[in-house]
């Protein structure tokens, strides 16, 4: 099968990692203040997992692949060219609704294509050649945004810059659309529900989606996005059934800590244009802290493989705890002064880094403590929990800046550190049964 699809998928990360920033900066400069960010970047995490469930069904049911993701990618296009020719703030959260519906509708779809008449030993390597592509075209597209504010702010206003990048996002999106439709693989053919060749089961998707070697600079900005993951035979009560409390704990430090991560990103547009980076410095800073995830994440994942991968993620949760309200710190006593710039862009490539430690340990720390029956279900879970997280922390991170800044991103920092006490705990706990069990 050839590979040249990819490269459309590529193209509509490109619109879909500058949509994940110029929305809310739009969003602020039509007036909508932190509480209404956290409401966009609710919405956005929230309608993900509704997407991916049907998509993710339909594709099965029907095995209409092409037809599933063109529609999402025509949806996305239409969605990100509406946004602004609209100056109504409502009308942007629902357009930015379509634009994360469709995303986390395309994920399971795509991966679904991505290991299509391949043996089940090269299925994580065609997903990772799936993830590399994603993430490349989503750095490209934050990258795009740098380029195109701060150009833009050099001619005209920085809002009339900001407003102006939808122009080639909508292009790169319609383009990914005609690049799709010529290049797609075919549908399969024959009967779906006896042909495992053609539907791929769900539980063995999800642990090669976890074998794949990641680039995954999304998480580092979006937090509350899917991870690529496929929900198909997800069952909560057979998974509540079979939960060791082990898992169940962690489960809960994974909900604290993703919970954080969101309070702290919703509202984050909106300070950083407060103390006066504006659109271009605002896309410079996210571009260094997806670049820094992305440079990490090989380091990471040997780390990972021959330490305690707890006890690492911990390491990463306390260092990242500490790093939100450090920001908050820098910004406010610096602004947007040459060294507030180097500060604040120091200490965003180190949050990456840590993105790097705890999405790549939290992998195997699922793995590990799950049962075997569940494992792939587990990680389903795990997604499913972050979407989750990702419209609690939103809402409250957005209503917590509004009263203020600092509160918000030391309420932040405080969730991700009790969920690393949760994590250390149950590191303590697996160790303890373990070296009694081994005694």
């Amino acid at each position: 099968m050839s590979d040249r699809w990819l490269y459309a998928w590529g193209l509509a990360s490109v619109t879909f990692g500058g949509a994940s920033l110029v929305v809310p900066l739009y969003v602020v400069d039509l007036g909508g203040g932190p509480f209404v960010l956290g409401v966009l970047a609710a919405v956005a995490a929230i309608v993900g997992v509704p997407g991916a469930l049907w998509f993710g069904r339909v594709a099965d049911r029907t095995g209409r692949r092409r037809a599933l993701v063109l529609v999402a990618l025509v949806a996305a296009t239409l969605a990100v060219a509406v946004v602004p020719l609209t100056d109504r703030i409502a009308a942007v959260i629902a357009a930015n609704a379509v634009v994360w519906f469709a995303f986390a509708a395309a994920t399971p779809v795509l991966t679904l294509l991505a290991v299509a008449d391949a043996p089940e030993s090269a299925w994580s390597e065609r997903i990772a050649a799936l993830n590399r592509y994603q993430g490349i075209g989503w750095a490209l597209g934050l990258l795009l945004g740098t380029a195109w504010t701060v150009g833009g702010g050099a001619v005209a206003s920085p809002a009339a810059a900001t407003r102006s990048l939808f122009a080639p996002l909508a292009l790169a999106a319609g383009g990914s659309c005609i690049a799709a439709a010529r290049t797609l693989p075919a549908d399969p053919s024959g009967d779906l529900t006896d042909g495992p060749a053609a539907s791929p089961s769900g539980s063995r998707v999800r642990r090669a989606i976890h074998r794949a070697d990641r680039f995954a600079v999304r998480g580092a900005t979006l937090p509350g996005s899917l991870a690529r993951t496929d929900f198909r035979g997800l069952d909560p009560r057979r998974l509540a059934a079979r939960f060791t409390p082990a898992l169940a704990a962690y489960f809960l430090a994974a909900l604290l800590f993703l919970t954080g991560f969101s309070a702290f990103f919703a509202p984050l547009p909106a300070f950083l244009t407060d103390i006066g980076f504006g659109s271009g410095g605002t896309f410079a800073l996210y571009l260094i802290n997806s670049a820094a995830a992305a440079v990490a994440f090989g380091t990471a994942g040997r780390l990972a493989a021959d330490r305690n991968a707890v006890r690492l993620q911990v390491g990463g949760l306390v260092v990242r705890a500490a790093l939100l309200p450090l920001i908050a710190v820098l910004g406010a006593a610096l602004g947007a002064s040459a060294l507030g710039f180097v500060a604040v862009g120091v200490a965003f490539a180190s949050v990456g880094l840590t993105w790097a430690v705890i999405a790549v340990t939290a992998g195997v720390v699922v793995t590990r403590l799950a049962p075997p029956a569940i494992r792939g279900e587990a990680l389903g879970a795990y997604a499913a929990l972050g979407a989750l997280a990702g419209g609690i922390g939103s809402v409250a991170g957005g209503w917590l800046a509004a009263i203020g800044y600092g509160l918000a991103f030391g309420v932040a920092g405080a969730l991700v550190l009790a969920g690393a006490a949760v994590a250390f705990a149950v590191g303590r706990r697996v160790d303890r049964d373990g070296s009694q069990a081994a005694g």
